[in-house]
């Protein structure tokens, strides 16, 4: 009873000093950002256009674009793949994401995404931190930062490895200068899950005794400095570890799932691509279900270290690989959430750095382009079946709803109940936000 006492009295004040963070009521408890890396080419996905049909093969002329990449004599290049129309709104969607397209009701289409440099590293934190250049925190960090954990026993932001770290490194998921706890913790897909979390001793009171030992150290040093937040971020990731090792061994335990959660997802799928993506997303579900606020899947690293989706050439062979890779794992992972009522909490958002050209310069491949691109959202307060914003007739520009990254930030964490304007944190001099000046908020998919 004494001990059931202490738990209600940790969960009570956590509870409290969560609700104290928002700003207002909030639509989404958490997300899960499933990261394609490299460009998805937004002309063969979810944006068709009829005109590149017509347009096939001629030169573009001045229809160049500072926001594209890739030199030499090019030409228009039509989708290689056919587009349906799904759904009770008749939305279109390429023969890629055949399983996706059977979600396009609960989704709302970004087709107006920009961004500012058509180049991986930089398009890569931008994406996540709202900065060209590394050193600010990411998206998940900010989260965790103004909501805290709903599980005292996890982290709040869990990035989910499927084998490579893409352009940018591990700034695109770092805390930046917020306390070094708000980081995100990595859990691979092969191999160990999360390494080191088993120390050498098993006796629980022994760990103890060591960690209290260790506390008291760097608790007295970082006094003897006035105060440091590496060395107290350190303590508290140091408890937080000690914590976890009950904890995470029994959220990642996929044999508590039944064999038809199992098959929903692809987990055991004999294409050892999907099955690996598969398992994140299931981990993901998990995770949320537990109380991870954030949690993000990168895609597999299929051949490309700038990304999965960065095809400058093999277009039709490579998308076509990574869309078999994804498709199935997220169509389950959708149905998963409304099965168990998670949806109408759970914010998902799929979304690149960049799109891809309407042009090519060998015939085989698209480039960089980011002045009109295509993400998407489902979930707690998305309003579903939607088509927000437009590029013109050939795929260049948007030419309704400009949609920018910080717009998307902006949106984010409205649904999360922060005014990205008032989620600050003190650092040099000046109260610094995810998105500095910018954003605003796109009430246009918000139900």
């Amino acid at each position: 009873m004494l001990a059931l006492s202490a738990l209600m009295a940790e969960w009570a004040s956590g509870e409290a000093w969560s609700d104290s963070r928002y700003h207002f009521p909030p639509r989404a408890k958490n997300v899960i950002f499933l990261f394609t890396p490299g460009g998805v080419s937004h002309i063969d996905t979810f944006d068709p256009k009829p005109e590149l049909v017509r347009q096939h093969g001629k030169p573009i002329g001045d229809r160049g674009n500072v926001k594209s990449q890739g030199p030499g004599n090019r030409t228009w290049k039509e989708s290689p793949w056919e587009f349906s129309t799904y759904g009770e709104m008749g939305m279109p969607v390429s023969e890629l994401f055949p399983y996706i397209a059977a979600h396009v009701d609960d989704i709302a289409f970004i087709r107006s995404t920009v961004a500012e440099l058509p180049l991986h590293s930089a398009g890569n934190l931008f994406l996540h931190s709202g900065r060209l250049r590394a050193g600010s925190p990411s998206l998940g960090s900010w989260i965790a930062y103004g909501l805290g954990n709903e599980n005292a026993n996890l982290p709040g932001y869990v990035l989910l490895e499927s084998g490579t770290v893409p352009p940018g490194g591990r700034e695109n998921f770092a805390n930046g200068y917020l306390p070094a706890n708000y980081q995100a913790t990595s859990i691979q897909a092969e191999g160990v899950p999360v390494a080191n979390i088993h120390p050498a001793d098993t006796n629980a009171e022994v760990q103890r005794s060591k960690l209290r030992w260790l506390a008291e150290q760097d608790g007295q040093f970082a006094i003897s400095l006035g105060g440091n937040d590496l060395i107290e971020s350190a303590i508290r990731n140091y408890e937080l570890a000690y914590r976890m090792q009950t904890t995470i061994p029994d959220v990642l335990d996929l044999n508590q799932e039944t064999a038809a959660t199992r098959e929903l997802y692809g987990v055991d799928s004999a294409d050892k691509l999907m099955s690996g993506y598969a398992l994140q997303c299931l981990r993901a579900r998990r995770l949320i279900e537990a109380g991870v606020r954030f949690v993000e899947i990168t895609a597999n690293p299929i051949g490309h270290l700038n990304g999965s989706w960065d095809q400058h050439s093999n277009l039709k062979k490579d998308h076509e690989t990574n869309a078999r890779v994804v498709d199935y794992p997220i169509a389950g992972l959708l149905k998963d959430l409304q099965q168990r009522g998670l949806f109408e909490e759970t914010l998902v958002l799929c979304a690149g750095e960049m799109g891809r050209t309407p042009h090519t310069g060998n015939g085989d491949g698209r480039d960089h382009h980011t002045s009109g691109f295509t993400v998407w959202l489902a979930g707690a307060g998305i309003r579903s079946g939607t088509i927000y914003g437009a590029t013109d007739e050939l795929g260049m520009e948007v030419v309704e709803n400009v949609t920018t990254i910080h717009d998307l930030h902006a949106t984010i964490l409205h649904l999360l109940g922060l005014d990205h304007e008032r989620l600050t944190y003190r650092y040099g001099g000046r109260d610094m936000s995810l998105t500095d000046i910018h954003g605003h908020v796109v009430d246009g998919i918000i139900a």
